[in-house]
């Protein structure tokens, strides 16, 4: 399968708990990136409020992680729509997206994580 501007995956769908939506893993192509990265994989939940969860991990030889997580949905930390910014996710920023449109968001995910890999070569 070959996600937005070629990046090849596969799929896997995981079942979750009954009040969250299943969780949908796109398992990357890690010949797109440096040796240093051991795997990569998008992890997806979209709930019928409109509210998501996209969640961009990385893993290096060493275990270690590099990742960021797009979300929509309440809580008190930020807006409904926030970005958990990398590397660790544990810092998190407001975002501004046009369209919550899924096609759109997954088109904005997908843009940023092809930066990401052209930064590391």
């Amino acid at each position: 399968m070959k996600s937005r501007g070629g990046i090849p995956a596969s799929l896997g769908a995981g079942g979750g708990q009954a009040y969250e939506p299943r969780l949908l893993t796109a398992t990357l192509d890690t010949e797109q990136y440096p040796d240093a990265v051991a795997t990569a994989r998008v992890d997806i939940r979209w709930f019928t409020t409109g509210d998501f969860s996209i969640h961009y991990v990385e893993t290096r030889g060493d275990n270690t992680h590099w990742e960021c997580r797009w979300d929509r949905h309440p809580n008190t930390h930020n807006t409904r729509l926030h970005f958990h910014e990398p590397p660790a996710g544990t810092d998190i920023s407001d975002l501004d997206l046009p369209s919550s449109h899924p096609l759109d968001v997954y088109s904005t995910v997908f843009e940023a994580i092809e930066q990401r890999i052209e930064s590391l070569w």
